[in-house]
């Protein structure tokens, strides 16, 4: 329970706030009025579920984010260091609900598409969205106020991108298949195995043919 709630510090002592089985890590002083009063203006989850197809209408991330900025985590269901940080994910949502948006998407369900829009290859990936520009956030550190304070200020030490416009479903699927290809193993070994294959038949087709030869010289030497 402990390495699940709070995998960064699980031998400290914390407290997890349960919101219709939504878990929120606190991540102040122990002190119980300061968790009262945390816990009471967090009553309700804080972070935003976006998908493929409510992500650009909500975030507004191509058009200048006029929503707002995003701070959005992109997860899988069977990554189990995206399923640890959720408690986490939720705190800094609590600690920046006043400034800004956070987010996740669930790249192995309904949000594939919009991970191949940003060219998200591994789990979990954050990236900032503010005013047409997308800054991915590059440390090991996961912890709550590291990613609060890229959200607010360091952010602006990273490389700031374009966000690219939503792909159309020609170019999604194109940019899926490259993505298969790129991360998936057996088709080059497939192809591979098969080009070994034919290189050796047409080597000992070769070598047959030159046997052939030298059978018909010896008998004509005869």
């Amino acid at each position: 329970m402990a390495r699940l709630y709070n995998p960064k510090a699980p031998n400290t002592p914390f407290a997890v706030y349960f919101r219709h089985g939504v878990p929120l890590l606190y991540d102040g002083e122990l002190d119980e009025d300061l968790i009262l009063h945390t816990f009471s203006n967090s009553k309700e989850p804080a972070v935003r579920e976006l998908n493929d197809d409510v992500f650009e209408h909500l975030t507004q991330a191509a058009t200048g984010a006029t929503t707002g900025d995003w701070f959005v985590m992109f997860y899988g269901t069977s990554c189990v260091d995206c399923q640890r940080l959720q408690a986490t994910w939720e705190a800094v949502a609590a600690r920046l609900k006043a400034r800004l948006n956070v987010a996740r998407v669930n790249l192995e369900l309904n949000g594939a598409a919009t991970g191949r829009r940003f060219r998200v290859h591994k789990m979990p990936t954050f990236i900032f969205f503010r005013q047409g520009k997308l800054y991915r956030y590059p440390l090991d550190k996961l912890d709550v106020p590291s990613l609060a304070s890229f959200a607010t200020e360091w952010y602006r030490n990273a490389r700031a991108e374009p966000v690219p416009t939503p792909l159309s479903p020609f170019d999604d699927l194109t940019q899926a298949i490259a993505d298969w290809l790129r991360y998936t193993e057996w088709p080059w070994m497939v192809a591979t195995g098969g080009s070994l294959v034919a290189i050796i038949a047409l080597w000992a087709f070769c070598l047959r043919g030159r046997k052939k030869k030298v059978e018909k010289k010896q008998k004509k030497a005869k």
